[in-house]
């Protein structure tokens, strides 16, 4: 496992699970300024472009992952009132329905707290150094990054 943690900010790369409950608890441990938190949890799901998928592996390029991710949460400071921020994401080999990715942020209020989180997922999925194989009726094939998270990213640059 590797993390990455100050006051403020926590990114964690690592095989084992995590509780959603504990992440959440520990967002807002001795926090008493920030009003808001959100948080997203990414599962593998049983299915993809219309096939029926068993499970992923996910790989990443230490060292250069957590610095990219260490940006985008600096990125997303910059243009909202954030208080924590917690990025963990899963790699190694993983089933249908385990978690792969908790993004979790809190803020003085509400607006800045949904757009940071949903900021930092848009621009994980497209900027971060991590590789998924997917295992899908049999056959492995490393995925590429979809258009349509490409175009999600894109949206929130000025």
């Amino acid at each position: 496992m590797v993390k990455h943690e100050n006051s403020a900010i926590k990114i964690a790369i690592q095989t084992a699970d995590f509780s959603l409950s504990d992440e959440v608890n520990l967002l807002e441990a001795q926090n008493e300024e920030d009003g808001a938190v959100v948080t997203f949890s990414g599962r593998v799901r049983n299915n993809n472009l219309g096939k029926k998928v068993s499970g992923l592996f996910l790989e990443h390029y230490p060292g250069m992952t957590e610095k990219s991710l260490h940006n985008i949460i600096e990125q997303a400071q910059k243009k909202w009132q954030l208080g924590r921020v917690t990025v963990i994401h899963r790699i190694g080999q993983l089933t249908v329905g385990e978690q792969i990715v908790f993004v979790g942020v809190t803020s003085k209020h509400r607006q800045d707290a949904f757009a940071g989180c949903e900021f930092i997922m848009d621009y994980l999925k497209v900027s971060a150094p991590f590789w998924k194989k997917e295992l899908s009726e049999g056959v492995e094939n490393w995925l590429e990054a979809k258009q349509s998270d490409e175009i999600k990213a894109k949206q929130w640059q000025p």
